[in-house]
């Protein structure tokens, strides 16, 4: 259905945050005696200021999220034709953050090359372009920061931080160790999130079933109960087949050695 003049401007008043209503413009339109015309192009003017805001926003937020900008991952640059399953409309679903809404966590489990960090990726930029934050970031990336957090003497604000986007991403899981402090701060982490209030979720890509984790992070006892909260409401999606890299790979065969002298042909000068 079509959205009326004021309908438009409604839209565009609270994407400006502006302390005006519809109905106020309605009776100021009124009261001028505004044309049709020329209420049409006020709107057309506040759509367009907020339309600009929301790009403003959401370009902020894919430089925050530490996404890939030059080359970004998306759900519309994705070769879903690659995948076969009787599932496959739970992946196709992704893009629209039902599972930012209702709190669910994702994993993406499965060899190199079968597209986990290119879903979870185009997850992360999806919640950008609808004004929410992500933040990307590698479980190496991740031990670092909690290792020089420690050192510094500031966990608490290392963790507030990467409890304020509403999806955090955890990339690759099982490329490295955790050692029994930094095992602590990976499970603070995980239970802060899962009491966070709003809409929030967070997605992890992994070439390891999740049962062998606990082989990279060094107390049992403080991995499970971080498990038991990532994995109370989550969809795991384990992805199988051959890899997706090499798949516009050009293979050209030189040979090398010394080039021959050609003789010249009788009656030829040379």
């Amino acid at each position: 259905m079509t959205q009326t003049v004021f309908e438009k401007m409604k839209t565009a008043i609270s994407v400006l945050k502006l302390d005006f209503t519809t109905e106020e413009f309605a009776t100021f339109a009124d009261d001028q005696e505004l044309s049709e015309e020329a209420i049409e192009a006020v709107q057309a003017v506040f759509s367009y200021i907020s339309e600009k805001k929301q790009q403003t926003t959401v370009q902020t937020l894919l430089k925050l999220s530490r996404l890939p900008k030059k080359e970004p991952k998306t759900f519309e640059n994705f070769d879903f034709s690659m995948l076969k399953s009787r599932d496959l409309d739970r992946i196709r679903a992704l893009p629209s953050l039902g599972a930012v809404y209702s709190h669910r966590n994702l994993a993406f489990i499965g060899p190199p090359g079968t597209g986990k960090t290119h879903l979870a990726q185009a997850f992360g930029y999806a919640c950008c372009q609808h004004g929410m934050r992500a933040y990307f970031i590698k479980a190496s990336e991740l031990r670092d920061r909690f290792t020089a957090a420690r050192r510094a003497g500031k966990t608490d604000s290392c963790l507030k931080s990467l409890v304020r986007p509403s999806c955090l991403i955890i990339d690759e899981i099982g490329h490295c160790e955790f050692d029994k402090e930094n095992t602590r701060l990976f499970f603070d982490l995980i239970d802060r999130r899962y009491n966070k209030e709003g809409n929030f979720n967070m997605v992890f890509t992994s070439n390891k079933n999740p049962a062998l984790w606990r082989e990279d992070f060094n107390e049992d006892s403080t991995l499970l109960c971080a498990l038991d909260r990532i994995f109370d409401e989550a969809t795991v999606f384990k992805l199988r087949g051959e890899s997706f890299r090499g798949k516009k790979l050009d293979t050209v065969s030189v040979q090398t050695g010394k080039v021959k002298a050609v003789e010249p042909m009788a009656g030829q000068q040379e």
